[in-house]
């Protein structure tokens, strides 16, 4: 009799987290629209547009569109388990990092960078350029987190050790996060720390050191235990596999009324893309597929919560510091490594592009997400106002009241 209710005991378990875990499932229906694809289909058939992921979602309801080719000459088509280059959308992942600890009490956004990195204890502002001589004067504001991550700590774009590549193109890999943060306090900043902005992957990856100091882990490798790991992110990766990148999504300028045309590298990110030459960058660098992006979003969306039914953040820690800004007034809209909004309202979006052409935001309120996945290597892109009207008329259409809050009664996974 007591083998036999162990027994019944077990498999009630068994049940019982199965179920969680099936309740926890976020359900996507299909839009049954193609919105996107009506518009785009015919720069795609006059060669114009090499092949595009677009997809819009709202509460539940979702239209997918993988129009064109990865690979114009194999006539490969795009998917969305391609690799590509999101370039600078990397940094909404820093975000992620640096505000999981900061709900953890482990950094406060207003901590001195010197806590963790002693380096930058002093800072040199210059104040003029001539003739190849700098003028230089000592910071007086002290440097915090949350400034390198939105981008007021008065860093330049990228630091010089990663600008100078012996092959005479550009970023080409980079150099080690800690080496990045090292280099970049040894440098004049442009501005008193906080009272400007400048966009600079060298802020971002900054963050990431600290990253490291606060974990004892190498940046990408707490990503990868703590969000992407977590959120089935198996395909996003600071080396992409040779198999990957056999089917990755290839880079095509675009021309006016002319095919687009083949690109095969970026001067900034130069073939090979896996090798030991590259070395992850929290500004920039992370390759991923359509499919895991949305997984990530998603997760953002749902304030911390992946479809899977894992918990990332808390929402509180989501709505505080990622979907509004964290800069001092008048300094637009930016929180930890995401565009964001300077009053979050109900119609308010948040996310991040990259350089060659990816976006992906998302309004928490509405449970609404707009993915673009294109990898330009420059040129115009006269689809673009009409892949907005599309979505317009996406989210402005009715589906009925069949998806309301299909996470009701979920049980989720502490994180």
């Amino acid at each position: 009799m007591k083998r036999f209710m162990k027994l019944v005991c077990a498999l009630i378990i068994v049940a019982a987290s199965f179920t969680q875990t099936a309740t926890a499932q976020k359900k996507v229906k299909d839009s049954k629209t193609t919105y996107a694809k009506e518009v785009l289909q015919p720069y795609v058939d006059n060669g114009q547009l090499a092949g595009a992921i677009s997809v819009f979602y709202k509460d539940g309801v979702q239209e997918t569109c993988c129009v064109g080719y990865a690979d114009v000459e194999a006539k490969r088509p795009i998917k969305l388990d391609n690799v590509f280059m999101q370039c600078s959308q990397t940094k909404g992942f820093c975000g992620v990092t640096i505000a999981k600890l900061v709900e953890q009490g482990k950094i406060s956004l207003d901590d001195p960078v010197s806590k963790y990195l002693p380096e930058f204890k002093e800072l040199w502002v210059q104040v003029s350029e001539k003739d190849g001589v700098k003028t230089l004067r000592k910071a007086k504001n002290t440097l915090t987190v949350r400034m390198v991550l939105n981008h007021t700590g008065g860093f330049p774009f990228e630091a010089s050790v990663k600008r100078n590549d012996v092959r005479g193109g550009g970023w080409s890999g980079g150099a080690p996060l800690r080496q990045v943060a090292a280099v970049a306090a040894s440098s004049p900043i442009m501005f008193e720390p906080g009272e400007g902005e400048l966009y600079s992957n060298t802020g971002i990856d900054i963050g990431a050191a600290i990253v490291e100091v606060v974990t004892g882990m190498k940046w990408e490798d707490y990503l990868k235990q703590e969000v992407l790991d977590p959120l089935g992110m198996k395909s996003t990766s600071f080396w992409p596999t040779d198999k990957q990148l056999k089917k990755k999504i290839e880079l095509y300028a675009f021309k006016k009324d002319a095919p687009a045309q083949w690109v095969e590298e970026m001067a900034w990110q130069q073939r090979p893309y896996n090798d030991s030459h590259v070395f992850a960058s929290a500004g920039a660098g992370l390759w991923t597929t359509a499919a895991d992006q949305l997984k990530f979003y998603k997760m953002l969306m749902n304030l911390g919560m992946g479809d899977n039914g894992v918990r990332i953040l808390k929402e509180e820690t989501v709505k505080s510091i990622l979907a509004c800004t964290t800069r001092p007034k008048n300094m637009g809209g930016y929180s930890l490594g995401l565009a964001a909004p300077v009053n979050d309202t109900e119609n308010s979006w948040f996310g991040h592009g990259g350089a060659w052409g990816t976006n992906c935001m998302v309004n928490w309120h509405k449970k609404q997400l707009r993915l673009w996945v294109i990898q330009s290597a420059g040129g115009p892109q006269p689809w673009s106002k009409e892949v907005g009207k599309a979505a317009e008329k996406f989210f402005s259409r009715s589906f009925g009241s069949s998806n309301v809050d299909e996470y009701t009664g979920r049980i989720g996974t502490s994180k």
